[in-house]
């Protein structure tokens, strides 16, 4: 693994639903060689997104998935994302504006068996991240970054994504650029 990615080998993304978790993560797990776990498909059982998982089945899912030597855990279920934090080596937060989050939902249209009813209760979710007070909310997030105490970033919008990509997977010379996140830490 190239200098500098390494860092990402096991990364838990968090943020809110349409924010980029999914596409960030597949991208990072495809430049890595690994996987991406999205915790969509460890909180529902499957077919669609009417019944959720047992909660304690669901942390046992997602520990064993930490317990590898590789992956990519992504999601909004933030009391999900905690159970990979002990064994992670990056963490990062994506927090666009929500209104950036419903533009990308809508763009996206109905995913995994959800049903039109699934999919403006989505909308409305993604619209509350601010106002929620939960694992999956805004201070949700911002309370697992603050406990993270390895490398972590806190990307606020598209060109930051980008830019992380950029760095990690465009050539040693772009692993020596600065990252001009005040967020970057260790």
């Amino acid at each position: 693994m190239a200098p500098g990615r390494s860092e990402f080998s096991k990364t838990v993304i968090v943020g809110n639903s349409g924010s980029g978790k999914s596409w960030l993560a597949e991208r990072l797990a495809e430049g890595l060689g690994t996987v991406a776990i999205d915790l969509d498909s460890i909180h529902w059982v499957p077919g669609g997104y009417s019944a959720r998982r047992d909660p304690d089945v669901a942390k046992s899912m997602v520990r064993d998935q930490a317990s590898k030597d590789c992956w990519i855990i992504e999601g909004v279920y933030g009391w999900l994302a905690y159970e990979a934090v002990p064994s992670a080596t990056a963490f990062i937060w994506l927090d666009l504006p929500e209104a950036e989050c419903i533009e990308n939902i809508r763009a996206r249209g109905l995913r995994r068996g959800g049903d039109e009813a699934a999919f403006e209760a989505l909308i409305v979710w993604a619209g509350e991240y601010r106002t929620r007070d939960n694992a999956n909310s805004f201070t949700g997030h911002s309370r697992l970054f603050e406990l993270f105490e390895g490398k972590k970033l806190h990307l606020r919008s598209r060109a930051e994504i980008a830019n992380l990509l950029d760095m990690l997977f465009d050539g040693s010379a772009a692993l020596q650029k600065p990252f001009s996140l005040t967020s970057l830490s260790k």
